[in-house]
């Protein structure tokens, strides 16, 4: 058995003295995974990092074996975000999500897609947050828990909308939220209009927003909570937000 295809490295964790398990998210075939021998050794390690692109191939004797990987180096990322820790932490996140939440060996084009336009994002150091937020929406409606946007689940409006209801994922007007505010989840503007530069403040209800989700139907479930790296990237967010000490203009120049 093998195969070829374009992927992104997700994770490279030690097996044995000088091997690699490596973890992949290919266009084609989703979630995959195979052993670099001598991975470990200094020669070629950079083709590992996360968030590499690479051309990926596989082969087993059987299909459920683990497998033998060789990857070729397309472009590396990680390298060049070593001197912002925010970016880096927000590629460390998206990595992990991707690894944790979607199934192996299922294609997920659109989260592929979205991870690609991603890590771009964080490289050029435009637009790297409200990208991170829409690729988990978009993560949440691959795993079959996406949102509704569109219009108010009260009224069918599709103006003012302003908050999402955590029962059933749908948005909520200003109006109708009035009696039970605080009971919703808010929906920053960016996410209805892609032109909207985000506030640092709308980046932090946009994280709240998909992780809720994320962790309602995603973790709590298998009893897991949401991958540490994430967690370390709110935490970043909610830092840059305290340094900066106001809630207006984009989080990140």
């Amino acid at each position: 058995m093998q195969w070829d295809d374009e992927a992104v490295v997700l994770a490279a964790r030690p097996h044995g003295e000088t091997s690699l398990i490596v973890t992949l998210l290919t266009r084609s075939l989703g979630r995959r995974a195979g052993l670099i021998r001598g991975g470990r050794r200094a020669r070629g390690r950079g083709v590992y990092e996360i968030g590499t692109r690479v051309e990926a191939h596989w082969q087993a004797r059987l299909a459920e074996h683990l497998g033998l990987l060789r990857l070729e180096l397309v472009r590396g990322c990680a390298a060049e975000l070593m001197d912002d820790p925010a970016r880096l932490s927000c590629l460390a996140a998206a990595t992990a999500m991707a690894e944790a939440t979607l199934p192996e060996g299922e294609a997920a084009p659109e989260c592929y897609a979205g991870l690609l336009e991603l890590i771009a994002a964080l490289v050029a150091g435009r637009d790297w947050a409200a990208r991170y937020i829409t690729w988990e929406l978009a993560l949440l409606a691959e795993l079959g828990f996406g949102l509704d946007l569109a219009s108010c689940a009260v009224t069918g409006a599709t103006s003012d909308l302003a908050y999402v209801s955590p029962k059933s994922g749908q948005a909520v007007s200003r109006a109708a939220a009035a009696p039970y505010r605080d009971k919703l989840l808010a929906l920053p503007r960016f996410l209805l209009d892609p032109g909207v530069l985000p506030t640092i403040a709308e980046v932090a209800d946009g994280l709240r927003l998909t992780g809720f989700f994320l962790e309602r139907h995603v973790f709590a479930p298998f009893g897991r909570p949401l991958p540490a790296s994430r967690s370390r990237f709110v935490d970043r967010m909610e830092q840059i937000a305290t340094i900066s000490g106001t809630e207006s203009g984009p989080p990140i120049d």
